[in-house]
């Protein structure tokens, strides 16, 4: 995408800039409050979602297609080593996703990759307050501090870099197929009685077959700023139906994350889940029981990629000397976090479980 593609949008009552309000899903003027409905087509954009040749931008990536179409400050965590990337707006005096002061400015050799798309929040910070704190209050073994400590942490939308890939397969397979099959044989218990039972046997033969398969749409997140195991939690992103062309106005007076994870290094994993995935199709597909020895030989054509920005609600505080972070998808408003657990809550209740194990079998031995 070229970067003159990407226009402003002035506000039309004060000539201020224009920034995504996820609350009213509209552009909204941050100066003089004028709503404006965005339309897709204002960017000069075809309305399909388009994909690029990840063979060929591998080789060499167009000049065009880098930079972020308007003025940007990049900054770097030294603490968990984040780029923050700020559009046309205040620079954050922490980092966005450890807390820690400790942010230098970011040069980077060439600029990064111009996003191509971007998912808009859709969940206001009102409405991932509300879900935070009935999350707060249903894990018991937090310390009752950790309510007052975490809300008094600013909740921080942030946009993170995604790579979406798609890919034909074309595999043949080989493998054992194991059939179960049971036979009844006898033996003498410890009492010198005689018994039978049933023991299971495997009827091995060989079988193989053909896949065809389409890869659409996955993802590979290019983040380094939030724990990945939260991140799985609250995926998944519409990347196939309702992403909007990129534009400054979408990120404006967010904060950005710039993609550590490039495309070289993205398209090595992608590669990876894809043969995991292709064997895992090819495995379903084997008869039987049980199987051994899968062989997969699979090419994979038409490898296309685009580079989005997904948004999520963060949440970054300190309890004892450890971070923590809660994270929510800014368009479905799943949430997943981390909270320190709190020893003597997990000590009473231990104690109250053994204090009702031997109740019960106090009685039982009554009985």
């Amino acid at each position: 995408m070229s970067n003159a593609t990407v226009g402003k949008h002035p506000c039309p009552e004060c000539g201020g800039d224009l920034q995504w309000n996820a609350g009213k899903q509209s552009l909204a003027c941050p100066y003089c409050g004028t709503i404006v409905p965005w339309k897709d087509s204002d960017v000069g954009l075809p309305g399909e979602v388009q994909e690029n040749d990840l063979t060929l931008a591998l080789q060499q990536h167009p000049e065009d297609q880098r930079g972020w179409g308007e003025d940007r400050r990049e900054v770097q965590c030294q603490s968990c080593h984040a780029i923050s990337v700020f559009v046309g707006g205040k620079v954050a005096q922490r980092c966005e996703f450890c807390g820690s002061p400790s942010i230098i400015d970011h040069q980077a050799e060439r600029d990064a990759i111009t996003p191509q798309y971007v998912l808009p929040f859709k969940i206001s910070d009102g409405q991932i307050r509300d879900a935070i704190r009935k999350w707060y209050g249903s894990h018991w073994f937090a310390p009752n501090k950790l309510k007052s400590v975490a809300l008094t942490d600013t909740l921080r939308g942030v946009y993170l870099p995604y790579w979406t890939f798609d890919s034909h397969v074309s595999a043949e397979w080989t493998a054992e197929a194991g059939h179960y099959y049971y036979t009844t044989e006898s033996y003498r218990d410890s009492q010198g009685r005689s018994q039978t039972k049933q023991v299971r046997h495997t009827r091995w033969e060989n079988a193989s077959g053909s896949l065809q398969h389409f890869f659409n749409d996955e993802l590979i997140p290019g983040t380094a700023g939030v724990h990945e195991n939260l991140l799985r939690q609250v995926e998944p992103f519409p990347t196939l139906t309702d992403l909007k062309p990129y534009s400054p106005e979408f990120v404006r007076g967010w904060t950005v994350e710039r993609y550590q994870i490039d495309l070289h290094k993205a398209a090595d994993l992608n590669q990876q889940d894809m043969q995991e995935k292709t064997t895992a199709l090819c495995a379903s597909a084997i008869p039987g029981d049980t199987y051994r020895n899968l062989n997969v030989d699979a090419n994979y054509q038409g490898r296309t990629f685009k580079h989005v920005l997904v948004p999520v609600w963060l949440v970054t505080y300190t309890y004892g000397s450890k971070n923590f972070q809660v994270l929510a998808n800014g368009y479905t408003g799943t949430l997943a976090g981390e909270y320190p657990k709190s020893w003597i809550k997990i000590f009473f209740a231990v104690l109250l479980v053994l204090f009702v194990i031997m109740i019960l079998m106090v009685a039982g031995s009554n009985n």
